[in-house]
């Protein structure tokens, strides 16, 4: 009787450690899947962009090159107009490379005067709204 429980009991532990196995085996062949895909290279591309995108610093930091580019631009454009001139337009993209730099380095309070500014024309807009009693 001793035997016969003893050998109930191996063949439930054998049958135990064969299914952890078993699951240890699925679940190391779906990190295996998981590890794989992430390497492949459009993931690695698509990983590095959603955490480029997700950080603040980085956008910060785009967006003050994109204001430096812009008012470059800008003054580029301004300065040379429709000239032809090979001299004024050497000029004209020198003053649009110092004043994307100047700008760039100065972003962040040129974005809080922008604001500021921004919110005193939306105010008046308001308050020239309500004094002609809602009508433009």
């Amino acid at each position: 009787m001793k035997n016969l429980d003893a050998t109930i009991l191996l063949k439930q532990l054998i049958l135990e450690k064969e299914s952890e196995k078993e699951l240890r085996e699925l679940l190391l062949k779906d990190q295996f899947r998981a590890t794989f895909e992430s390497l492949k290279p459009i993931n690695i591309i698509k990983n590095t962009f959603k955490q480029i995108v997700t950080s603040p610093e980085i956008k910060t930091s785009i967006i003050n090159s994109a204001i430096g580019f812009i008012s470059g631009f800008v003054a580029k454009k301004l300065f040379v107009g429709g000239s032809n001139n090979p001299i004024k337009k050497m000029g004209g993209s020198i003053l649009g490379t110092l004043v994307a730099n100047k700008t760039e380095a100065n972003a962040e309070n040129i974005k809080s005067a922008g604001s500021l500014l921004l919110k005193k024309v939306i105010e008046l807009y308001y308050a020239k709204k309500q004094a002609n009693g809602g009508k433009q």
